[in-house]
């Protein structure tokens, strides 16, 4: 029976990169993920003074952008890298008929803006891409968002492209060559990473971050 409980104990540590956990069941240190919403970190997201902004609630993990008179958010205070990066959040709108998750982010010296839910509730695109918003460019799509449910978001970018995941799925695959990224002037105030809704309350959790390297995640 030792010997049994050896060989199930080796056979456990060489099968958990495999399922995505380490021996004793934790997230493997080897994925990178650093969390920005956990206890030391949440508080480092502070209100986006927009002007007629809703509240911001912190409890449980969670951060919960409360309906404004037009956008409301949160923005990152602590450091964060501008290249080669991945961000992967949970979104969900609560209330409101708009943009639930306006993800500002750096791109190299540039910034741009993920929008899930925009335009009257079903608009995804990137803002901007060659001065064109969301709506307007060669990224815009329409996706049927309920309301109460969580969506997973993962965002990657590198020298080359920003490419964006919905529920794990492809949405978006942007090369940056030879293209123009900027940010609408209204989301100013979200730099250099911030999140933001449109007359929407949204509720946002499991924020975390890892760095692409040339043996990192493909």
């Amino acid at each position: 029976m030792k010997r049994l409980a050896v060989w199930l104990g080796m056979f456990a540590v060489a099968l958990a990169p495999l399922v995505g956990v380490s021996a004793d069941g934790t997230a493997p240190a080897a994925a990178g993920w650093k969390s920005l919403s956990d206890e030391q970190q949440i508080a480092k997201w502070k209100s986006t003074p927009f002007g007629g902004e809703g509240e911001v609630e912190r409890a449980d993990g969670v951060i919960r952008i409360g309906m404004g008179a037009d956008l409301s958010g949160v923005t990152w205070s602590g450091t964060f890298p501008k290249q080669s990066y991945e961000i992967a959040l949970d979104a969900r709108r609560v209330d409101g008929s708009d943009f639930f998750c306006g993800l500002t982010f750096p791109v190299g010296e540039d910034f741009c803006s993920l929008i899930l839910g925009g335009w009257g509730g079903a608009v995804v695109g990137l803002s901007s891409i060659d001065e064109l918003d969301a709506a307007h460019n060669d990224t815009t799509q329409f996706h049927d968002f309920k309301k109460d449910r969580w969506y997973a978001v993962t965002l990657r970018v590198t020298p080359d492209s920003i490419e964006c995941f919905l529920d794990g799925e492809p949405i978006i695959e942007q090369s940056l060559e030879g293209r123009k990224v900027s940010i609408r002037h209204e989301v100013e105030p979200s730099k250099p990473l911030g999140i933001s809704t449109y007359s929407t309350t949204g509720e946002i959790r499991d924020i975390r971050w890892r760095p692409i390297t040339a043996d990192g995640p493909k």
